[in-house]
């Protein structure tokens, strides 16, 4: 119905924006890296949107891709798997580690994701599968290792987002093996961040 939305940012919630458009503000609900992507208020923006219909209720769903919305309506699909669920899920682990998470059947990944469970994960695996290209990211994104796990739970933890701390462990040399070494090494990196 309403496939996508440019306007002014009027209004930054904590998991909102209020666009206006043509003197109307609009509430679109946004995952976190939209929040913080977005700049401030009175700065403009286009979103690739999902209107959701309930009986009692109309709410947007903005992204900045088409491949954020398309992940967003697959993830809808799932049993038991709400827009809420959805956006958390979007706005915790990057298209790339989902994917990943998917293709190599880590549901510990997807249990970072607040409010979702064991069986939540495998049922997202499961449904999604088979609806994702995963051919291309066999070689785009490196397989987490013990070590890198261990890290990313501390990280996380310390209250960063699991896309900043892939992107930290990124930036460390492979030569540095040692937990706390890696740690250390990730947290510098997103001190200068």
């Amino acid at each position: 119905m309403i496939a996508s939305i440019s306007g002014t940012i009027k209004k930054i919630g904590k998991d909102h924006l209020v666009i206006g458009v043509g003197g109307v503000g609009i509430r679109v609900f946004v995952p976190r890296t939209v929040l913080e992507n977005v700049g401030g208020i009175g700065r403009s923006l286009s979103l690739h949107t999902h209107l959701l219909v309930r009986e009692d209720n109309l709410a947007l769903y903005g992204f900045e891709t088409e491949d954020d919305l398309n992940l967003f309506e697959l993830l809808l699909g799932v049993n038991g798997v709400g827009p809420r669920v959805s956006l958390a899920i979007l706005s915790t682990l990057s298209p790339e580690l989902l994917k990943n998470a998917i293709m190599s059947e880590e549901a510990a990944v997807l249990q970072r994701v607040p409010g979702i469970g064991k069986k939540t994960a495998e049922r997202i695996m499961f449904h999604l599968r088979d609806k994702l290209d995963l051919t291309a990211q066999v070689a785009a994104m490196p397989f987490v290792s013990d070590v890198d796990s261990d890290v990313i739970d501390v990280l996380t933890s310390l209250g960063f987002s699991i896309v900043e701390a892939q992107a930290a462990l990124q930036k460390i040399p492979r030569e540095v093996k040692e937990v706390d070494a890696r740690i250390q090494l990730a947290l510098q990196h997103l001190d200068q961040g």
